[in-house]
């Protein structure tokens, strides 16, 4: 079994806000030895190994990373069912789960991850003064997370946060410079630049990055209007819904019938419009069905698309995107979700397609 005790020093070491200098201090020897531990270029004495635990407040097994599957195997299993909460509508429980989820596993950036996020509420549209409040145990986090994480995409969850705890104190120009360390846009298009064009692997890049830009492009356009705070709920539905239906005809065309994807988000932001807003029933449910239908015509394509079928895997954990969203919208706790299972013939549209 190969030891992961330098790693693990380094990420202990970080997360106690220690320097190598002051660690070495504390175990009364040179810096250039805990450097040394750190690049794995050599282990600590069996000597050092209580001691250590002690100033992490671990224990020797965890220093030694014995544990870690076991432990990552549980913290799947606590994201997974945080995620699951966070879906239902269940916020109390998903933060009293990731709160505990952060005294059980301090050290582990995943779990930081997440619980950073829900410090401040949010990843989107945050309030200064919750990101003022809860400054620098979210500082430390980020700092804790850029220094000892080789992870990317948690990296650059860090650098987002810095970016806007930056921006809450009002510099929002060094919230910008920051923010220009994030990967460019273009960096999983480059990815199909490595395969010849002639290439199976050229083909599932380029189709994979065609799927997810026509993904994020079509949400995009829907939230320029709706979040357009000049229009009123009729205008959002005469701009958004003509959106979709152009890419569904788009869809109907041989070689591009992945628009259908654009056409399932811009309702799904839709139909979120008008649930959120307090919409008449009979636009919720036009619109949550038209979202079922461009549903099941992607759920067809991805029979013979396997690209298609790892996306939706990878976004609803299931083949099946109507069955989860069902299961959202039928048992849902949350308040918009349980006023509108009031009314029969929104419950008769849902039950029709499950």
């Amino acid at each position: 079994m190969e030891l992961n005790i330098g790693m693990n020093i380094k990420r202990l070491r970080l997360a106690k806000g220690l320097t190598q200098e002051q660690l070495a201090e504390l175990l009364t020897i040179s810096t250039a030895a805990v450097s040394k531990w750190e690049a794995k270029n050599t282990y600590p004495d069996i000597t050092m190994l209580f001691p250590l635990a002690e100033i992490f407040g671990v224990t020797v097994d965890e220093l030694l990373g014995y544990d870690e599957a076991k432990a990552n195997a549980d913290v799947d299993k606590i994201l997974a069912e945080y995620q699951r909460l966070y879906v239902d509508g269940r916020f109390a429980e998903g933060k009293e789960l990731i709160v505990n989820a952060r005294k059980k596993y301090p050290h582990n950036f995943r779990i930081m991850d997440k619980y950073m996020w829900d410090k401040a509420e949010g990843s989107a549209g945050n309030d200064a003064e919750t990101l003022l409040k809860n400054k620098d145990e979210l500082s430390q986090i980020c700092d804790c997370i850029l220094e000892g994480c080789t992870q990317d995409d948690l990296r650059a969850e860090a650098i987002n946060m810095k970016a806007k705890l930056l921006h809450a104190v009002g510099d929002t120009e060094a919230a910008l410079e920051i923010l220009s360390k994030l990967p460019a846009w273009h960096a999983p298009i480059v990815k199909e630049q490595l395969f010849g064009k002639d290439t199976a692997e050229y083909r599932y890049w380029n189709k994979k990055n065609c799927y997810g830009l026509m993904d994020v492009m079509s949400i995009k356009l829907a939230r320029i209007i709706r979040f357009d705070p000049t229009l009123s709920i009729a205008e959002k539905i005469a701009r958004i819904e003509p959106m979709a239906e152009a890419f569904a005809e788009m869809s109907k065309q041989k070689d591009l019938e992945f628009f259908c994807i654009g056409e399932e988000s811009i309702y799904a932001i839709l139909a979120g419009t008008l649930t959120a807003d307090n919409a008449s029933i009979d636009d919720v449910i036009r619109i949550r069905e038209k979202q079922f239908a461009a549903m099941k015509k992607m759920m067809t394509l991805a029979e013979i698309d396997d690209v298609l079928k790892e996306q939706i895997q990878s976004t609803y954990k299931s083949d099946d995107m109507v069955a989860w969203q069902l299961n959202r919208l039928l048992n849902s706790p949350h308040p918009q979700f349980a006023k509108l299972r009031e009314n029969k013939l929104y419950l008769e549209m849902l039950n029709k397609w499950a």
